[in-house]
């Protein structure tokens, strides 16, 4: 979930709460807080705690799984995240792997083995554009053998990886959204989107089709949103998310904490032209 700031950059808990519910009700079953999309790397522990207690109170309680992203590249900090965020009610935690200072093999067990002995289950997140390291499937069977890992969000596109982290016992979600449905085909159990604040009912139709063995409904569908999904990350994101939600009337701000600025008028002419012919602005 996308976190709205208000026009002096505060987290604007109001227009949070509004999009929680907007979620669940067009098709999410859970909301990641404070992970990629929500911006997660200029915000402070205080402001996450808070905005996983705000989804608790508005979606939990059995409505809604709430996952708190507590990963950073410091474990001491991921630790008390990750306490901070049981605290406020998280049902689990999403853990990606430790960026820019490269950690070896066993710095990433040991880093993974201490957040996961906070007691909140451990969702792990391969996003090697992101983190400069991918893990490999190796390592990713090795990690779900630690108690409390149960999941994994694969941000790596390779589909022969991506086979063969299928193999592991742990809950397999796309990391990008055009990975849905090779996720699906491989009986992974959905995606954690960008695009599903736009159109979640149809992502969820995706996964249903595929859960069912209508692989070739899912397919027409999937391709429907291909060029949404590009669309939306003609930039780095959540940029044009944001954009998005603010021209559909979803939260009232795209405002970003730098070094994160908003979409520039082509931006935003391009996004515009995807929405319209998505039907989606006629929506607003």
């Amino acid at each position: 979930m996308v976190t709205p700031f208000d026009g002096d950059l505060r987290v604007d808990e109001a227009a949070a709460a509004r999009l929680a519910h907007h979620l669940v009700e067009h098709g999410s079953d859970g909301l990641v807080i404070a992970g990629t999309t929500g911006e997660a790397s200029t915000l402070r522990d205080e402001e996450q705690a808070a905005l996983v207690r705000l989804a608790v109170r508005e979606v939990g309680g059995g409505r809604a799984t709430v996952v708190a992203g507590t990963g950073t590249n410091d474990t001491a900090h991921s630790v008390h995240l990750t306490r901070l965020c049981a605290d406020a009610g998280a049902d689990a935690a999403l853990v990606v792997t430790p960026y820019y200072n490269r950690p070896p093999r066993e710095g990433i067990v040991a880093h993974i083995a201490a957040i996961a002995e906070v007691g909140l289950p451990v969702i792990l997140y391969n996003i090697p554009s992101r983190s400069a390291l991918n893990m490999s499937p190796d390592l990713i069977a090795e990690l779900a053998g630690i108690p409390g890992v149960v999941g994994l969000k694969q941000a790596n596109p390779d589909l022969g990886e991506l086979a063969a982290v299928a193999e592991t016992p742990l809950a397999l979600y796309a990391g990008n959204d055009d990975m849905l449905l090779a996720v699906m085909e491989l009986g992974g159990a959905g995606v954690i989107s960008v695009s599903s604040h736009l159109v979640g009912e149809e992502m969820a139709a995706i996964a249903e089709d595929a859960r069912r063995g209508d692989l070739d409904e899912a397919r027409r569908r999937d391709a429907g949103l291909a060029e949404l999904y590009a669309g939306l990350f003609v930039t780095t994101s959540p940029i044009l998310i944001k954009a998005a939600l603010e021209m559909v009337g979803l939260i009232p701000s795209a405002r970003l904490r730098l070094p994160l600025v908003e979409a520039t008028p082509v931006q935003r002419d391009i996004l515009r032209t995807v929405l319209e012919r998505r039907g989606i602005l006629s929506r607003a």
